[in-house]
């Protein structure tokens, strides 16, 4: 029987066409549905070249120690990724980030350390904290500590140049007008961006940004600016990552909370999909950028994982409530 491992099923995810919002638009609106990654999201992508590139600079070798700050998908993928190379996994995560996606941690064998979330100014932010602990490690242990450093490390943009470009590019034939995502460290953006424009530079990349984030105002008018607030993880910033800076944005749009939720649910009623609150704002943003560029365009963008990660905030009507969000009827 042929087999494989798992590390080998990362990638080549399908681009799953977006009914209900392609016919709102009267454009094909495709989502690359990144779930199907072994870690269900699209940090698997980040992950298997971080710990790659660790070994093929020999930092790191079977029985060392990587060590990351995450709100937890690059965790997750950093785990899947680890066992299958040897290695020990020391994750810094945010307490405010969601229960689900710290049980996923601890039971793939990563060791947990809980923060507050803080902004990165303060020297006790997750990330910070993250590189301090991978320096204090690698004073005494023999096999190789390395810090993931995922925003700044820019394998995380080689990735997506590499793999999630060349996918989309394949997907479509080549007949893609525009994509857009949002950003969390900013390697998928900048990834696809520089992937497709090397091959097309007239196709139209925009950043997709939550409310909270000074991303949209930085693309907008050179201001790191943030108004309001967001439930999604993972994805929006205050500061331009290394990662980021090579992104080739055209335009950017925000989007609402609600506006995205209500995304996510139309989703999960009309096509049976069951997604995160940032893939809603991804949709959300491809929604936009398809009225900008007018009919019978081709507009891709990302959905990033699971829904069911966020089952205790998004599916939870208390919460819901609570932030004063969209509840769907048949919670």
């Amino acid at each position: 029987m042929e087999t494989t491992n798992i590390i080998n099923q990362i990638g080549n995810t399908p681009l799953i066409k977006l009914k209900q919002v392609s016919e709102l638009t009267s454009c094909n609106i495709y989502g690359k549905a990144e779930y199907f990654n072994p870690g269900e999201s699209v940090k698997d992508r980040a992950a298997l070249y971080i710990v790659k590139d660790a070994f093929e600079r020999k930092k790191i070798e079977k029985g060392g120690i990587i060590v990351e700050g995450t709100a937890g998908n690059t965790g997750i993928g950093l785990a899947v990724v680890c066992k299958e190379f040897g290695l020990s996994l020391k994750i810094v995560i945010p307490k405010t980030q969601s229960k689900e996606k710290k049980d996923i941690l601890k039971k793939l064998g990563a060791d947990l350390i809980e923060v507050d979330a803080v902004p990165y100014s303060n020297p006790k932010n997750y990330i910070k904290q993250s590189k301090k602990i991978a320096e204090e490690l690698s004073k005494k242990h023999n096999h190789g500590v390395v810090w993931g450093n995922q925003f700044d490390n820019t394998v995380n943009t080689k990735a997506h140049i590499e793999t999630t470009a060349n996918e989309i590019w394949s997907q479509t034939a080549g007949k893609i007008d525009g994509f857009t995502c949002s950003v969390g460290t900013g390697g998928t953006l900048a990834g696809v961006s520089i992937g497709l424009k090397n091959k097309n530079k007239d196709i139209k990349i925009a950043l997709s940004d939550p409310m909270g984030s000074s991303l949209y105002s930085f693309i907008k008018d050179k201001k790191l600016e943030s108004k309001g607030t967001s439930i999604t993880e993972g994805i929006g910033t205050g500061r331009i990552t290394k990662n980021f800076e090579k992104a080739l944005i055209d335009d950017a749009f925000q989007t609402s909370d609600e506006e995205a939720l209500n995304i996510v649910y139309d989703l999960i009623e009309n096509q049976n999909i069951i997604l995160g609150g940032s893939s809603g704002i991804n949709i959300a943003g491809a929604i936009k950028l398809a009225k900008q560029l007018g009919k019978n365009k081709n507009i891709v963008t990302i959905l990033c994982d699971d829904g069911r990660r966020y089952a205790s905030k998004i599916f939870n009507k208390e919460f819901l409530k609570s932030k004063n969000l969209p509840i769907p009827k048949w919670l």
